[in-house]
């Protein structure tokens, strides 16, 4: 099925490369991408997504375009409905303050049906980025309202530092990986990437060189399976593992060999990534520096991001291919 993706604005480039779990990227503009996907309840899963919607059609971005593609479509519905539009900021070369009020009235009066702004049934809304309007009917809506429940804050063990939910989820929707495989996070701190793990029907396992970090992770992960490793010589089979998702430490406030400098954990790390994951699957790497270098040795870079979470961090994510 075709779909319309409204995004957060968070980030530039993961919001697009998130799709890529449920479905094939087709189209994208500022915040809005169109790809086709076979189950779009799976859409539910998603972090950086904010709505989705049926795919209708697409035009220019002005009144006269959409009302042409209004009557192409010669749209009809019993329940009741209403029109919205969505204008990108910045992300629109239409100026005219009044051209939200017309894309709606347009849909108002050329959908046949009973119009109910108040309780509607039914929603069809344009999305106007750069070049594009696209035009759907609302499908739902994401409650990522939800993800602030879950902030570390709230949580049994709480350790400075962790990841918030919602970058979790999109780190491991990233992977790609299917209900029942096997996500290992060597590192697992606190355990919140495998908390989403868990949530999304995954088999969760997590390592930690620190017994501190395990203890804790027990307590917010019950569901997952931890042991205290190192994460440059853990003990699983060769190709034994469908995924890797892990924040690598930063080396601060860590606990590490004494022995090991970060680039030699970072070396060792991915050699163990690359001997233990399944053919063509995927591993997701975060750290705090461009380590794409390094990882090029044993893999293949296939995406990499940047996050910012202030001004002295900005987070490095590297998508890997086995």
């Amino acid at each position: 099925m075709k779909l319309i993706f409204e995004l957060s604005g968070e980030n530039p480039t993961l919001p697009f490369a998130e799709l890529e779990c449920i479905g094939s990227l087709l189209d994208r503009r500022l915040q809005v991408a169109v790809a086709e996907c076979p189950h779009p309840a799976e859409a539910h899963r998603l972090a950086m997504t904010q709505g989705v919607l049926e795919y209708l059609g697409e035009c220019d971005p002005t009144p006269p375009a959409f009302q042409d593609l209004l009557r192409d479509l010669s749209l009809e519905t019993s329940r009741p409905f209403a029109g919205r539009t969505k204008k990108v900021h910045g992300g629109c070369h239409e100026r005219n303050p009044q051209s939200q009020r017309e894309f709606e009235n347009l849909i108002g009066t050329m959908v046949t049906g009973p119009v109910s702004l108040n309780h509607p049934e039914v929603e069809f809304r344009a999305i106007l980025s750069e070049d594009k309007c696209y035009f759907g009917r609302v499908l739902f809506t994401i409650d990522r309202s939800a993800y602030d429940v879950r902030n570390p804050g709230k949580r049994d063990f709480f350790h400075p530092g962790v990841m918030m939910p919602r970058m979790a989820r999109t780190l491991v929707n990233l992977a790609c990986a299917r209900k029942g495989d096997i996500l290992l996070d060597p590192f697992c701190g606190t355990g919140g990437l495998l908390i989403e793990a868990g949530m999304l029907g995954f088999y969760p396992v997590g390592c930690d060189f620190d017994r501190f970090m395990i203890q804790g992770s027990i307590k917010n992960s019950p569901g997952s399976l931890f042991l205290q490793a190192d994460a440059t010589s853990l003990p699983f089979r060769d190709r034994s593992i469908d995924t890797i998702v892990t924040d690598f430490p930063y080396g601060q406030s860590v606990c590490i060999r004494k022995t090991d400098t970060m680039d030699r954990l970072y070396t060792d790390a991915l050699e163990e990534i690359r001997r233990l994951i399944r053919p063509g699957r995927r591993a997701i790497v975060v750290t705090h520096r461009d380590i794409s270098a390094i990882a090029s040795r044993y893999m293949t870079v296939l995406q990499n991001h940047d996050q910012r979470v202030h001004k002295s961090l900005t987070r490095r994510v590297l998508v890997l291919g086995s």
